[in-house]
């Protein structure tokens, strides 16, 4: 019972290898630098005596056919792998999978026809993902490979928070709507969550903020997300490492107009050069922290920002859920960053959030909860695992299998 997690880049192959018995990770590791003259190739995995062991190469790796084949060569070496017979399933992450998937869904030709037709709409990830596909399909053609979307587990937001007031023929024919995404870990914190509060998913209303790089909030109700920050792209909402989060869209005929740029630089600065860095020079906030502790007026008006724009998101995700039993923080910045949570939570005692500034500020505790237990609202920094999330749906969707007749069901959809 062995779960093997792939997410393949453009220039990148992530894996782990999981015993589905008690989800222990048997190995884990990295090809990246795909078709560079000096590619890198690294890993770890548990020997007999369960001992972790590493290892760190400087290879030339062509392609992803050759990345993912060094993969499972490191794999059958280190004996964590016998062979395709010792391997229950594959669980591939996709980027964008549109309306057309709600749920983790088995892999045969039409469904990567479906994941190709949505590649405009995830032009830098879509293809990369299909790519690592396609490879492990011929290296492993007899086992069950599974497909887990970002933008899944906000298929269930209703059409009043992911339709744009734009005319309905760009929905229709375009495809033009809000999807959202880091739905992996979005979907895993509020388990996680509900587990922590002692209830069922079904049982909780949460929002969700999943801070790093990129960044985005979600409202869930019942464990369902209901609304969520990023949109047909994941420019939209929150304020980003190099990401400007919402904008008004005028900008864009100014900056046209007015210093004659074209899309392309527009969609550079949007994307690249925007967010933390374009409002002080720099997009890790480890060192706007150092920055500020310097005096770096920039520095600490970005810090500002983000954490505004946080709680705009708050007050509305609370407003449209109409009640909250918890706050989770998850990311680099949210599991790690005492003093982001602090500013987000500051002044919400009179809406039940009493933060344990003592609790808030230790460090390295893994999950746990950071406010007071007279709290009414649960404050909860929870790591997010989305490997972990990926080789869980794997296999549920491998498990419905017919039982009766040893066969995928006829639909390639899990439902």
């Amino acid at each position: 019972m062995k779960v093997l997690v792939l997410n393949s880049g453009s220039s990148s192959i992530k894996y782990q290898l999981f015993h589905a018995a008690n989800w222990r990770v048997l190995a884990a590791g990295a090809v990246n630098r795909i078709g560079e003259p000096r590619g890198e190739f690294s890993g770890r995995w548990r020997d007999a005596d369960g001992e972790e062991q590493g290892f760190a190469l400087d290879q030339t790796i062509a392609n992803h056919r050759e990345g993912l084949g060094r993969i499972v060569a490191r794999l059958r070496e280190t004996q964590v792998l016998a062979g395709e017979g010792d391997l229950t399933a594959i669980g591939h992450r996709v980027v964008h999978g549109g309306e057309a998937f709600q749920r983790p869904t088995l892999i045969d030709g039409a469904v990567m026809a479906v994941i190709r037709g949505m590649s405009p709409l995830a032009p830098l990830h879509n293809p990369a993902n299909l790519a690592g596909i396609e490879v492990a399909l011929n290296l492993f053609p007899g086992v069950p490979q599974v497909a887990v979307f970002d933008t899944a587990f906000h298929q269930t937001m209703p059409p009043a928070a992911y339709r744009y007031a734009l005319p309905e023929e760009l929905y229709k024919a375009h495809r033009v709507r809000r999807y959202g995404f880091h739905g992996t870990s979005h979907a895993y914190v509020s388990r996680r969550a509900a587990a922590l509060l002692g209830k069922a998913p079904q049982e909780c209303n949460l929002i969700t903020l999943h801070l790093g790089n990129g960044a985005s909030a979600t409202a869930v109700r019942g464990g369902e997300s209901i609304d969520t920050s990023m949109g047909l792209t994941p420019l939209e909402g929150l304020v980003m490492g190099t990401r400007c989060g919402d904008l008004d869209p005028a900008i864009h005929f100014y900056l046209a107009n007015n210093l004659g740029m074209d899309i392309q630089a527009l969609d550079d600065l949007f994307n690249r050069r925007s967010g933390l860095l374009g409002l002080c020079g720099v997009n890790d906030m480890r060192e706007i922290h150092r920055r500020i502790g310097q005096g770096d007026s920039a520095a600490a008006l970005a810090l500002e920002v983000f954490c505004h724009r946080l709680r705009k998101y708050l007050g509305a995700y609370w407003v449209e859920l109409g009640r909250l039993d918890a706050l989770v923080f998850t990311g680099g910045i949210g599991e790690n960053d005492a003093e982001v949570r602090a500013r987000t939570c500051a002044g919400l005692e009179g809406m039940g959030i009493l933060l344990d500034e003592a609790a808030n500020q230790a460090r390295g505790q893994g999950e746990r909860r950071v406010t007071r237990a007279e709290s009414p609202v649960a404050v909860l920094v929870i790591p997010t695992n989305e490997e972990l999330e990926i080789a869980r749906q794997t296999l549920e969707a491998i498990e419905r299998i017919d039982s009766r007749s040893g066969m995928f069901p006829a639909s390639s959809t899990v439902s």
